[in-house]
């Protein structure tokens, strides 16, 4: 039967449109502020670009070295995704299964989620390893995430034994179940947890900034910071110099700072509508058991 809507229900909807409005304008007023004119945004915009221009976005994706670290970030991201994704989902599958010192395992695992070597530590580690300067220092330091192993641990103990049962009667090594068993029927949780690793290696670039001094190996993140830096010193400068002429021909710190966050925004929002289907999903059927 459907009921009546009472007061309380549209003071609900009216609050979650509120929230809703919080969290999307930000995003909508950084993508009207990029494509605005430089000198016509800084006295503030409404709903809709002033002086629409592409000019930001050249200027942003002309800075030197930007196309060979958009090359790393997408690699890093591509390879680092994958690789979490296989080591996290094997890991999580051999700790479902009885073998001896399984519980010390996993929870000295665990235990990383609490405890931090910190900084100098971590640092000295990586180089002891030859890591520094190494495009692996990209990737297997986040091979494998406790939070990742038990959000699949607990899907994977939901799924019915009685499918890994008639693979063993079949002769199916731990590694053939694994792969052609329990990754397909995974797949929700899978899905989460590529996003969650894809976000991760996109958006890192502290990493860049302690293990790597080679310029042609850091990402597209990096360089950006950099130059967001660069962009804000510049700003203190243009307050005090008295050419105005000069000033209006050069794009604003502001429009800096909004572009090139535009520019790492953007791309790893584009994943989301794919992997929206099992995000949900796989975050609810991961965590029942907790």
């Amino acid at each position: 039967m459907k009921s009546k809507s009472t007061p309380f229900d549209w003071i609900n909807v009216v609050l979650m449109f509120l929230m809703m409005l919080a969290c999307f304008y930000p995003f909508y007023y950084m993508l009207v502020y990029s494509f605005s004119d430089p000198q016509l945004s800084k006295f503030g915009i409404t709903l809709l670009p002033k002086g629409f221009t592409l000019e930001n976005y050249r200027k942003v994706l002309t800075l030197p070295n930007i196309l060979s670290a958009a090359g790393v970030s997408l690699l890093r991201t591509g390879i680092g995704t994958l690789v979490t994704v296989l080591c996290c989902s094997l890991f999580a599958y051999l700790v479902t299964k009885p073998m001896y010192g399984r519980k010390i395992i996993y929870r000295m695992l665990v235990l990383t989620m609490y405890v931090n070597g910190g900084l100098i530590p971590t640092y000295l580690v990586m180089r002891l390893y030859h890591l520094n300067n190494n495009f692996l220092i990209y990737i297997l330091p986040s091979a494998l995430s406790a939070y990742n192993v038990i959000l699949i641990k607990t899907f994977m103990e939901q799924l019915p034994p009685s499918l890994e049962e008639s693979a063993i009667l079949d002769g199916a090594s731990p590694i053939v179940r694994w792969w052609h068993i329990l990754m397909p029927l995974s797949k929700p949780i899978l899905a989460t947890i590529t996003v969650f690793a894809a976000v991760n290696q996109w958006n890192a670039w502290f990493d860049a900034h302690i293990y790597m001094t080679d310029s042609s190996k850091w990402p597209l993140q990096y360089i950006l910071y950099r130059y967001l830096t660069e962009a804000q010193q510049a700003a203190a400068m243009l307050e005090k110099d008295l050419n105005g002429d000069m000033v209006a021909k050069e794009i604003t710190p502001a429009a800096v700072r909004m572009t090139v966050t535009a520019v790492i925004t953007i791309p790893i929002l584009m994943v989301y509508p794919f992997m929206q289907r099992y995000f949900v999903k796989g975050i609810m059927l991961g965590a029942v058991k907790g």
